[in-house]
């Protein structure tokens, strides 16, 4: 295989060697993968390799907008972060893909006002630089990991109550614009 040119087949037939002890140990068994009904998911080795795991397989219907709009937005801004660093160097894509990833989930979001790897774990990513050096992350790591916590559903309430207000205001700002029409 060339390098950077990895097709949805080659990833699906090497799932199963993947080791999955440090996804497991660091993310867990997840219950349920939702996807689209793209072919590398309804792939029948993908299949046997959830089953494998216990792990219930659903598809999204083409006709839910909502999660579709989700994937698609998500996927928008992760093709912007990988143009910007690509420069033209179409091949390499797969050697910036973690880093644009790790850009995207450390950096606060405007609907939540927290970053998403905040709300997973309930703590402040460490970048590589602060591993090696005493900041006050890591003198009180443990001390302040219990309080942090003991915060994280405080965190992720507060980040659903900003995005429902977010919401609500883009439904007033569109709502403004919108002419009522009268029917007789």
């Amino acid at each position: 295989m060339s390098r950077g040119r990895a097709t949805s087949q080659h990833i699906i037939g090497q799932l199963p060697k993947v080791d999955m002890e440090q996804v497991i140990t660091r993310f867990g068994i997840p219950e349920v993968v939702v996807s689209d009904n793209g072919t590398q998911f309804a792939d029948k080795k993908f299949g046997e390799f959830l089953a494998g795991l216990g792990i219930k397989q659903r598809f999204s219907s083409v006709e839910h907008s909502e999660t579709n709009g989700q994937v698609e937005a998500a996927n928008k801004v992760i093709l912007q972060g990988l143009k910007k660093r690509l420069n033209h160097k179409i091949g390499a894509w797969a050697d910036e893909l973690a880093s644009v990833l790790w850009s995207y989930r450390t950096t606060q979001q405007s609907s939540t006002g927290e970053t998403p790897f905040r709300l997973i774990y309930g703590v402040d990513a460490i970048i590589p630089v602060e591993i090696g050096e005493l900041s006050p992350q890591l003198i009180l790591g443990g001390v302040e990991e219990a309080m942090k916590k003991d915060l994280v559903d405080k965190a992720r309430e507060v980040a659903n109550l900003s995005e429902a207000a977010l919401k609500q205001r883009m439904a007033l700002c569109y709502n403004a614009k919108v002419l009522k029409r009268k029917f007789e």
